[in-house]
């Protein structure tokens, strides 16, 4: 029998024998991380209206349609363009502050359900005749234009995979500049939820040809509202 190690073996031989790196060293590689972002931020100031235009202008580059409007005025404006883009059934979190909002101003002709049923009892209801979910997200990331999302019981990630359309509303004041700001600002390190989702724009895919199409995994549309509520923060995230 051959004695000859595997290239799997002899990998796991030197992770083996690599002496775990101390806590000390774990705190200079933070430290010099925390140094890298720091200094690249401070080279290139953002305000938070710059962080809007910054997440704007990724979101619209990733093919997303975006929305900066008042605390008022959103309900109205996405009431109108659910009826404009012909959604007739819509999922959302009907108990929280956002959903009962967006309820209110609904017309009368859009439906909206909420994710009560497991999934197995309704699935093929959902997959066939919910047009469109809506969710909030936890914080934004201005960089790249991504929508930090926290999926629960009410609002899981079928919400935001499902359905054809998705509609999320992230506030001004939970931008960050860049992806370090927010899982510093937030903690991540302390723990992070068991489903952190990054959304970047409508799901996209291309074939070995690299012929783009949208939709095939996962939504075809992404609408993102920004809601300004910078002068409720007092300027909003630093």
């Amino acid at each position: 029998m051959s004695t000859a190690l595997t290239a799997r073996e002899r990998m796991l031989g030197r992770l083996r024998a690599s002496a775990p790196a101390s806590p000390d060293a774990v705190d200079v590689i933070d430290a010099a991380i925390d140094s890298h972002y720091q200094a690249r931020r401070a080279a290139s100031p953002q305000s938070p209206r710059q962080h809007i235009a910054a997440m704007q202008a990724a979101l619209r580059a990733a093919h997303a349609d975006v929305d900066c409007v008042s605390m008022d005025a959103w309900p109205a404006l996405l009431a109108q363009r659910l009826d404009a883009h012909g959604v007739r059934r819509l999922l959302l979190d009907a108990d929280s502050r956002e959903g009962l909002a967006l309820r209110t101003a609904l017309p009368a002709g859009v439906e909206t359900l909420s994710f009560e049923r497991p999934l197995a009892q309704w699935k093929s209801e959902l997959f066939d005749t919910v047009e469109a979910g809506f969710t909030v997200a936890r914080s934004g990331i201005a960089a790249s234009g991504s929508l930090v999302i926290a999926p629960d019981a009410a609002t899981p990630r079928t919400v935001s995979l499902a359905p054809p359309l998705h509609i999320c509303l992230v506030y001004a004041s939970t931008l960050h500049a860049d992806l370090h700001a927010a899982a510093r600002a937030e903690r991540w390190a302390d723990g992070m939820p068991a489903n952190l989702v990054l959304v970047s724009g409508p799901s996209k895919t291309s074939d070995i040809q690299q012929t783009l199409a949208y939709g095939a995994h996962g939504p075809r549309w992404l609408w993102v509202l920004i809601i300004d509520d910078l002068s409720a923060h007092e300027g909003g995230q630093p």
